[in-house]
């Protein structure tokens, strides 16, 4: 390998627009590359409306060479999107399908971009919970313990007042009353039905897509270990509140947006969206798994699932240490003796029309 070669890898490798957030990164430091492109952005804008009048696709795909970090690419990417969707109606057609690869150097800070995400997303005329691929541009999907978290805590939880109706518990128990259940099979169901209609779309005629999830063996089983594990974490925030370190009402409307299906429930979303079906679904037993697990160390599974969800709702401080610190030497005494079902579904599915 010549020196020459050597050094353009070592360039390929180490070169990137400082990372993160910070005050001397990229992120804050590139408002005079953005302010040129505002200069040059007519003639951008102008070029792609152009193209598209003439040519018309229904699939709309835009390439961002050397997109960096930071707000820049998604700002313009933005406004590129809304001037067709302006050209759109002054032509008076449906507006294209949008597929938007960002490219740029492997050691490039991807994260901090993609923070502006949620910001870029709600100023476009149509919401982010969507369409997420091309029609027809997937011919497999793998989805592995996504799906049985939902959009959005069920709302039939809270009463008129917005007083919970689950009161002490985190997720459904065995002493919740019948219509916590049923405000959680009502939300899944709406989830999964849009699930399957959009991913339907994206996929191929013939397509497959494989669903791993958390599950539980029948629609009246709830003792099982995902519940016992969401218990468990309740009876720490009941200690929390007895020794005054968080409010009892701020803890009383801290709800999980998560939801442990059986296979009878997967079936019936299917059937009623039709136009998939189902290839294969088998069960997995995990309780011995996660009775041989620490408790402790299961308590640190549910901080890094569970932490910005709290941070978001309590606050930061030390509520969160404190908590699953507590949380782990309960689990670690609880574990051991504990009686539950622990299961994971693992579903197949093919797009028949």
């Amino acid at each position: 390998m010549s020196s020459s070669d050597s050094e353009a890898m070592d360039v390929v490798k180490a070169f990137h627009m400082k990372e993160g957030v910070g005050e001397t990164s990229y992120a804050q430091n590139s408002s005079l590359q953005m302010r040129v492109v505002n200069l040059m952005k007519h003639i951008t804008l102008s070029t792609i409306v152009d193209m598209y009048i003439a040519t018309t696709p229904t699939r709309l795909a835009i390439a961002d060479l050397g997109c960096s970090s930071g707000p820049n690419s998604l700002t313009l990417i933005k406004e590129i999107i809304q001037s067709v969707d302006e050209a759109c109606h002054r032509i008076d057609r449906p507006p294209p399908e949008f597929m938007v690869s960002l490219n740029d150097l492997p050691a490039n800070d991807f994260n901090s971009m993609f923070l502006g995400l949620s910001e870029f997303y709600k100023k476009l005329p149509w919401p982010f919970y969507g369409r997420l691929f091309p029609t027809n541009s997937l011919d497999f999907i793998h989805s592995s313990f996504s799906v049985h978290w939902l959009s959005q805590v069920p709302k039939d939880l809270f009463d008129e007042n917005g007083e919970c109706i689950n009161k002490g518990n985190i997720y459904i128990s065995p002493m919740s009353p019948p219509s916590v259940v049923k405000a959680y099979e009502k939300q899944f169901a709406e989830d999964f039905n849009l699930f399957l209609r959009l991913r339907s779309a994206e996929l191929t005629l013939g397509g497959r897509m494989v669903l791993i999830m958390a599950g539980r063996a029948g629609r009246d089983s709830w003792g099982n270990g995902i519940t016992f594990l969401w218990d468990v974490l309740a009876q720490a925030f009941s200690i929390m509140v007895s020794l005054g370190k968080v409010e009892e009402d701020k803890v009383s409307k801290y709800k999980t947006h998560f939801y442990t299906p059986c296979v009878e429930e997967i079936e019936e979303v299917v059937q009623r969206e039709g136009s998939l079906v189902i290839d294969k679904s088998e069960m997995f037993s995990t309780s011995e798994m996660l009775r041989r697990t620490n408790g402790r160390d299961a308590a640190r599974s549910i901080r890094a699932i569970q932490e910005s969800m709290m941070v978001s709702h309590f606050g930061e401080g030390v509520l969160i240490e404190d908590l699953f610190e507590l949380y782990g030497d309960l689990l670690q005494k609880k574990m051991p003796d504990a009686k539950f079902e622990c299961f994971n579904l693992v579903v197949v599915l093919r797009k028949t029309h």
